[in-house]
């Protein structure tokens, strides 16, 4: 965990020192973050995306389930924190009543038995929290291996990973066992979204941003339903999850 803050943290001053720069206003930092997405890209096309492939063509669909269900089972603790943050009462308590539910009912969270019962999951995060306490979100930035961001999002990043009971867990090689499998979990569930991406966008860079940013916007503004979103998008991550 401290290795993926430090990376953040490294990213968020190389970007404010402006190592790489454009003249457009809306992307003031485009030479850094193509050259980021560039790298992340290349990175999922040589090892994320195999290995992914190889997740979800080989292992049992049942046993894809119930690791995407128990990690998403430990998200809504720190969703639920967020949703009281942000003054939302309803979600914060419906994120709560999903992991009880699914925590005993659900075998551990192995089984969405939430989900069944109409409590709808929730994806927020610190840096949406932020926004919702009139935070701007600042330039668009793209982080190495975590992919789409901004500076109020990255500057949030190392709440969210502290808020993530994941990250306690011991002993350490478990921790950091559970962590790959959650990553390479994550990037399988966007497989096909990156079939589409690769087909229709001219400019992949732009789409991507393009795409975040106006989610991320909508999330802010409440005009989106958070329950779709990938808050933690590995690499590049295709735009849905953030």
């Amino acid at each position: 965990m401290k290795t993926m803050t430090r990376l953040g943290s490294l990213a968020l001053v190389a970007a404010l020192a402006g190592c790489a720069t454009t003249s457009n206003p809306q992307d003031p930092l485009e030479g850094f973050n193509r050259a980021m997405f560039s790298f992340n890209d290349t990175l999922d096309k040589v090892a994320l995306k195999p290995v992914a492939t190889a997740y979800r063509n080989w292992l049992p669909s049942f046993v894809q389930t119930g690791v995407n269900n128990f990690f998403g089972n430990l998200g809504d603790v720190w969703s639920s924190v967020n949703g009281f943050l942000q003054g939302n009462v309803a979600d914060g308590t419906s994120d709560v009543m999903r992991v009880a539910v699914n925590s005993t009912l659900g075998l551990g969270g192995l089984l969405d038995i939430g989900s069944e019962a109409g409590l709808q999951k929730h994806n927020k995060d610190f840096g949406q929290t932020l926004g919702k306490w009139g935070v701007g979100s600042g330039p668009y930035l793209v982080l190495p291996l975590f992919g789409p961001s901004n500076i109020r999002d990255t500057a949030a990043l190392p709440v969210d990973m502290y808020g993530d009971i994941w990250s306690y867990k011991y002993p350490v090689r478990w921790r950091n066992t559970g962590s790959v499998v959650r990553l390479i979990d994550k990037r399988a569930n966007l497989l096909d979204a990156g079939g589409l991406l690769d087909d229709a966008a001219l400019d992949k860079y732009e789409f991507v941003r393009d795409a975040y940013t106006q989610r991320r916007q909508s999330q802010i503004s409440g005009n989106s339903d958070d329950s779709d979103d990938k808050a933690d998008k590995p690499v590049n991550s295709k735009p849905a999850e953030q």
